[in-house]
Order: C-alpha cells, then sequence, then structure tokens
C-alpha cells in the first residue's frame, strides 16, 4: 500500500487524536471528571496507526483495557467514546462499559478487555468466521506483553497456525506487565521467538516507528488474506503514563521515561521523517493538531450535555438477548 501524501496526514490525524484524547483524559480525571479507572495508550500510537490504517470495511480488531488508541485508529467515533468514558447514555456502549469496555463492531472493534489475554480468542474466533465464510477479511489481535504467558495466547495461535486462519497477533511490548518488567515475567529477550513454536512467522518491530509498523505489519496482513496464516509481531514500544491513570510509577525511573520520550517519541520521528521527505509541510501537520483540538473539545462538549443513564429504563437492556421461538 502507497503512502501517499492524504495517507500520511490521515496517519498523523491517527496519532495526534490518540495522544491529544489520552493527555486530555489525564487532565480530566485528575481533576476528577472522569469516573472508573484509566488506562492511557500515549506513546503507543504508531502501532494502532501503522496497522488499523491497512483494514478495511470486512476486518476486525479486538482490543485490551488499554484500547482507546485502537478504537479511534478503526475509526469508532470520538463523541461517543467521549460520552462512554464519561458514563453518559450516548456512549457508544450506552455509558455501560466505560473505557475497558468500548466496542463499535459496525465499525469492526470488536472490544476493549478487562481480561488480561481476553481479546486473543475473540480475534482468532473471528478469522475463523471470516475464513469459513469467505469474507476476504483479517483479524488483529492486540494484546500486551503479559498477555503473552497467558494460556488463550498460546491456545489460540496453535488453532490459528493449524488451521491457517487470517489473523495477526500483536504484542504490544511496553517494557512492563503493570509493575513487573517483561525481562523479569519472560524467560526470553525477544517475545517474537515464540512463534517458532507454531511455525508461523514471528518479527521484531520498532512500536514507535510508524513506518516500520506500517511495513512489516502490512506483509503480515497481506500474507493473512493470501491464506498463508496467522504472524506473531512483536512491537517495541513504550507507555508514557502508569499502568492506570493514578499509578506512582515507582517501578521504573523518570529518567528512563524522559529519554524514551526525547529520543523515540512517534510523532516526533514521524514528523521529522515526513517532512525530510518532502511529501507533507509542517503547515499541513499544525493544521491537524488545530482540527484534532476542535474535535476533542466538541466531544467533550458533547459527553458533559449528554444524559445519564437512567436507572430504572436503562438497568436490564442490553444484558439478555431474547430470540424468538422457532415454533
Amino acid at each position: 500500500m502507497e503512502l501517499t501524501r492524504e495517507r500520511l496526514i490521515d496517519a498523523y490525524r491517527t496519532m495526534r487524536t490518540i495522544r491529544s484524547f489520552e493527555q486530555t483524559l489525564n487532565e480530566l480525571s485528575q481533576a476528577g471528571r472522569v469516573p472508573g479507572f484509566l488506562h492511557l495508550y500515549a506513546g503507543e500510537e504508531a502501532i494502532a496507526a501503522g496497522i488499523c490504517g491497512q483494514l478495511g470495511d470486512p476486518d476486525v480488531i479486538a482490543s485490551t483495557h488499554r484500547g482507546h488508541g485502537h478504537s479511534i485508529a478503526k475509526g469508532v467515533e470520538l463523541n461517543g467514546m467521549m460520552a462512554e468514558i464519561f458514563g453518559r447514555r450516548n456512549g457508544i456502549c450506552g455509558g455501560k462499559g466505560g473505557s475497558m469496555h468500548i466496542a463499535d463492531t459496525e465499525k469492526g472493534m470488536l472490544g476493549a478487555n478487562g481480561i488480561v489475554g481476553g481479546g486473543i480468542p475473540l480475534a482468532t474466533g473471528a478469522a475463523l468466521s471470516a475464513k469459513v465464510r469467505k469474507t476476504g477479511g483479517v483479524a488483529i489481535s492486540f494484546f500486551g506483553d503479559g498477555a503473552s504467558n497467558q494460556g488463550t495466547f498460546h491456545e489460540s495461535i496453535n488453532l490459528a497456525a493449524i488451521l491457517k486462519l487470517p489473523v495477526v497477533y500483536v504484542i504490544e511490548n511496553n517494557g512492563y506487565g503493570e509493575a513487573t518488567s517483561v525481562d523479569y515475567h519472560a524467560p526470553i529477550r525477544d517475545l517474537a521467538n515464540r512463534a517458532v513454536s507454531y511455525g508461523i512467522p514471528g518479527v521484531i518491530v520498532d512500536g514507535m516507528d510508524f513506518f516500520d509498523v506500517f511495513t512489516k505489519a502490512g506483509t503480515a496482513i497481506e500474507r493473512a488474506r493470501r491464506g498463508e496464516g496467522p504472524s506473531l509481531l512483536e512491537c517495541k514500544t513504550y507507555r508514557y503514563f502508569g499502568h492506570y491513570v493514578g499509578d506512582p510509577v515507582t517501578y521504573r525511573a523518570k529518567e528512563e521515561a524522559d529519554r524514551v520520550r526525547a529520543e523515540r517519541d512517534p510523532l516526533d520521528r514521524f514528523e521529522r521523517d515526513v517532512l525530510r521527505d518532502g511529501k507533507v509541510s509542517a503547515a499541513d501537520l499544525r493544521g491537524v493538531d488545530r482540527q484534532v483540538e476542535e474535535a476533542l473539545g466538541a466531544a467533550i462538549r458533547y459527553a458533559e450535555q449528554s444524559p445519564q443513564p437512567d436507572p430504572v429504563t436503562d438497568l436490564t437492556t442490553d444484558v439478555y438477548v431474547r430470540y424468538p421461538s422457532e415454533g
């Protein structure tokens, strides 16, 4: 897929939207204006943008508890997302899912998931469905380094490899499973090497370089579309905030985070690369910045003006689906 000027601007818009969305939510949460826990995706924007920018309508993604970035990159509407996080009736899930359970199946977003590794079987099942129904669709499973130790990871990849399912498994290795360093919770340096056990490609990706993500994910996606089966991508990245908003982050040095921001920030690197190439101008990028800030302001106003769920009429809706009896 060629990265035209329009695609590059769209990629920057996705990354800038994710970064601004997460920074804004952090401020709103600290001010007590947002209920519940938040797990922010800032720092990992290149992964969601580089992968989801190559997906179409038949394709689906399954996410994690850190799902805002994936949702935005897959096209979930900002107003509905913000209202959902605010717990409002106009939210994308009626205010009942909140930050960790945003879903929009019409956009191919199967859902954020509060269970570590819980989205991996969902993406695998979606890939099986796509193969049986011959839709041409590909499923993407996003999960963290900690989830690569879960049984769901190994069972799902084993099944997908045997059946040659059109799925790409994406480890977002941000260095820490909650507060535990990956060096402690995994006995190997590169988690991508686990692919060897299942006879599928295992690829190490610079998860803070949009262009590396785009190129290597594109290869895996096209392989899946050709019916050649799954791939495992390990995107080495870094989360700027703690595991959750309010995390004291006592398990890593501030100097470490500052160094990563200064040397590897995905938005800064993207801007340097595209300006050097000449396809996109600084004016183009600053225009996107202004558009994103306007959209976020509108989303916050929408969320704050949206009604609260009704404790009587809304309590039992969307809980069970009643199918008509068959005679």
